[in-house]
């Protein structure tokens, strides 16, 4: 895996790498479950907007305390629930909302594991909850330490960008 120093996109960005690695690495192992391939195709240590018609979150708490949140595109998510259950569902249905909490569990227990020998490590995660529409914003605390680093899904069929993106944020404050 590319240091965030040696992507040519990603280069020159003042992030912290072991946050950068945690997700990228729990996120395309998580979608491969999930018969999805994605790319890395942005970062940020600021917020962003959440454009995404799903929102899976988790609280955490150890060495660190915060939230994970993973917002996802509406076709994006048909299509990796489709994937992980092996089932058609064309639509965003209950299944799918269901799904979506599952595909948040997987990513942030896989985040978990990564960062469980570092100063981020956390030993407790919530359930997650999933919120359900659009244009709504999370308001941050000062003194966290944030990133949201955002991803491309290979789906040929999604014609709009948007359709093809996913977005997971962490803002984590050290105790």
């Amino acid at each position: 895996m590319a240091t965030v120093a040696e992507d040519p996109v990603l280069a020159g960005m003042q992030i912290n790498q072991q946050l950068f690695d945690a997700i990228t690495y729990s996120v395309k192992n998580a979608l491969e479950m999930c018969d999805t391939k994605v790319r890395c195709v942005g970062v940020s240590a600021m917020p962003t907007q959440e454009t995404g018609i799903i929102t899976g979150m988790i609280g955490v708490h150890g060495k660190v305390s915060g939230f994970v949140s993973v917002n996802i595109a509406e076709q994006f998510v048909i299509r990796a629930v489709e994937g992980l259950l092996q089932e058609e569902y064309g639509k965003l249905t209950s299944q799918v909302v269901d799904g979506a909490g599952e595909i948040t569990n997987i990513i942030i227990g896989g985040i978990k594991s990564a960062l469980s020998k570092t100063e981020w490590g956390f030993s407790h995660i919530t359930v997650p909850s999933v919120i359900v529409g659009q244009n709504f914003t999370i308001a941050y605390t000062r003194g966290l330490e944030f990133l949201t680093v955002t991803f491309e899904h290979d789906d040929s069929e999604a014609i709009r960008l948007e359709d093809r993106m996913m977005h997971v944020s962490m803002s984590l404050l050290t105790l």
